[in-house]
């Protein structure tokens, strides 16, 4: 999970426009940069309140009121959210997202999300010792009951692989909540 020193400047920028914006509502927060670069104190509020204060994670957090799981992952917790992009969701195709996201996929939707989250706050370190351990490999069981698999690639990114084989890359680790952590990833993974 690389963080270059351009990446955390970045998103100090943001959590800093982010928090601006949210003192005057009449104004719309800017659009986050190419990465999704907010590492926030915890104090920044819970994994819902943290997403919905980036735009690059709005798709997110539509699909997330849709499935009714604002209230979960608003709750105590703690949780690790592999959370994907707006990027990430314009790769699934347009006519999938309007079933998903309509009252009768409900049901898909939820499995889905909840395949992106882990329970307990797994950091960038802890899964990287995690996959260490595991001889490359981590098996990460999932609130909707299936596995990822996380690895480190050549270049020292994690990835994710999902239970069809698709890969999703982490594109910014460790932005803090104060009811676990959130790791954007680049590719919606299917259970």
């Amino acid at each position: 999970m690389k963080i270059n020193r351009t990446a955390t400047l970045a998103g100090v920028s943001i959590a800093a426009m982010l928090a601006l914006a949210a003192c005057s509502p009449a104004e719309e927060a800017a659009p986050a940069a190419e990465a999704v670069a907010t590492t926030a104190p915890a104090d920044a509020g819970t994994i819902v309140t943290v997403a919905q204060g980036n735009a690059d994670f709005s798709t997110l957090v539509t699909a997330v009121v849709a499935a009714d799981l604002a209230e979960t992952l608003g709750g105590t917790g703690p949780f690790t959210v592999f959370a994907p992009t707006n990027a990430a969701f314009a790769k699934v195709p347009a006519a999938t997202m309007e079933t998903l996201l309509a009252p009768a996929g409900k049901a898909d939707l939820t499995k889905i999300l909840t395949y992106h989250v882990v329970a307990g706050r797994v950091d960038a370190a802890t899964l990287t010792q995690q996959i260490q351990a595991g001889g490359g490999t981590a098996a990460l069981t999932t609130v909707q009951g299936g596995v990822l698999t996380a690895r480190v690639d050549a270049d020292g990114s994690v990835t994710l692989t999902d239970e069809k084989g698709g890969v999703a890359r982490v594109v910014q680790a460790d932005v803090a909540a104060s009811n676990g952590i959130i790791h954007a990833i680049d590719t919606v993974v299917m259970p």
